[in-house]
């Protein structure tokens, strides 16, 4: 039985004057990232520099989080995109062991690329930590170690695969460690072959 994984941040159908507000606050959003970081980030600012009203931003993004979803939105759809329906060993052809190693390497990297806002969202309420992208993550993990480990907790060794991934943790080993994306990837690697002895 297959489930449908949803798409982060999906935005509902929407007028044209929405749909044009809507964009105006996320370009303003990203060049205010851009310059003064994440952690800067003020909605109300936001409104007052895309020139909306703040209840406009509030209605369409909700809260902060909202916001940061938006941001890193594109991003997210071009993994999800890859690991749903692009060729293997990310997408659908390949054992589930391999697709797991290379969808773990691909969130290091989407990580990596976003850290500052992943590091917002990841610190910021506990339902906006584990909704959203780690939804869609931990659900396409827990399907595939389902199929390569029957006998498995899968839900739970799901959660254990994206626990060392979180953006808090990586920045720490990548500032304070100094270990590079690839020495992270080799990490996971791993552990991997814990799970799945005679991986390579």
């Amino acid at each position: 039985m297959t489930r449908e994984l949803p798409i982060a941040s999906q935005p509902p159908p929407e007028r044209a004057d929405a749909a044009r507000n809507r964009q105006k606050i996320i370009e303003v959003a990203t060049r205010m990232v851009e310059a003064n970081g994440a952690a800067n980030l003020s909605l109300d600012e936001v409104a007052r520099e895309a020139n909306v009203g703040v209840g406009t931003v509030y209605r369409r993004f909700g809260d902060r989080s909202g916001l940061i979803y938006a941001l890193i939105d594109e991003g997210e759809r071009a993994l999800q995109e890859a690991f749903m329906t692009g060729p293997p060993p990310i997408g659908p052809g390949a054992p589930p062991a391999e697709r797991i190693r290379a969808f773990l390497h691909a969130l290091v990297d989407r990580k990596v690329a976003q850290q500052e806002l992943f590091m917002l969202l990841e610190t910021g309420s506990p339902k906006a930590r584990f909704s959203g992208p780690y939804m869609v993550h931990h659900t396409h993990l827990a399907t595939l170690l389902a199929e390569a480990r029957p006998e498995a907790d899968a839900r739970f060794l799901a959660d254990a695969l994206l626990a060392p991934l979180n953006a808090c943790l990586l920045g720490h080993q990548q500032a304070d460690r100094g270990m590079t994306a690839e020495q992270i990837k080799a990490g996971l690697d791993d552990l991997l072959r814990l799970l799945f002895p005679g991986s390579p």
